[in-house]
């Protein structure tokens, strides 16, 4: 199970799902106080700004940290929860989240997912560039970006309601093309 919450109900969130895993995307130099019961090794910290075009100044989302993200699912064990947050729990967290759920279901039907995306979280906004490289990386042949361009721009918010998705369970065979 992945929840994906805001910044603001980090603390709560994982203490309410008993989440032993959790990645943040959040801007550089933002603190984030990583809950105790999370180890060090259980937190993938990606920072980068939530925008869909380079600006100056800003760090745009990247291809290596959609695979960075990559490794850190595929070598999730799927036994407890894992938390994905950012700053409002609506853009780079929802992306995120959805990668995820493609990574780990590869021949899964993208609208299907991002469909369920959308019944959980009214207000997902998932940011486009990063599901666009994650497309790319994935090989999902532009299915990734279309399934989010369908379920359109969540509604108005200033921050997300944590939601949960369900994942595929682990399968004990060997990942493609990974060691």
């Amino acid at each position: 199970m992945i929840t994906v919450c805001s910044l603001a109900r980090l603390q709560d969130t994982v203490e309410r799902t008993g989440a032993r895993r959790m990645i943040t995307l959040i801007n550089a130099g933002t603190r984030v106080d990583r809950p105790e019961i999370i180890t060090t090794e259980n937190h993938l910290f990606l920072a980068f700004n939530d925008i869909t075009a380079p600006a100056e100044g800003l760090t745009p989302p990247g291809e290596a940290h959609v695979r960075d993200l990559l490794d850190f699912v595929h070598d999730w064990d799927r036994t407890t929860p894992m938390v994905i947050h950012c700053f409002a729990g609506i853009s780079r967290s929802t992306a995120a989240a959805f990668i995820t759920t493609c990574a780990l279901a590869p021949t899964a039907n993208e609208m299907v997912l991002a469909t369920a995306l959308r019944r959980a979280s009214a207000s997902a906004t998932p940011n486009s560039r990063l599901v666009a490289l994650a497309d790319e990386v994935l090989g999902r042949n532009g299915r990734m970006v279309e399934a989010v361009r369908s379920i359109g721009r969540g509604a108005d918010a200033f921050e997300g309601t944590p939601f949960s998705l369900s994942v595929a369970p682990r399968d004990p065979r060997p990942v493609p093309g990974r060691a």
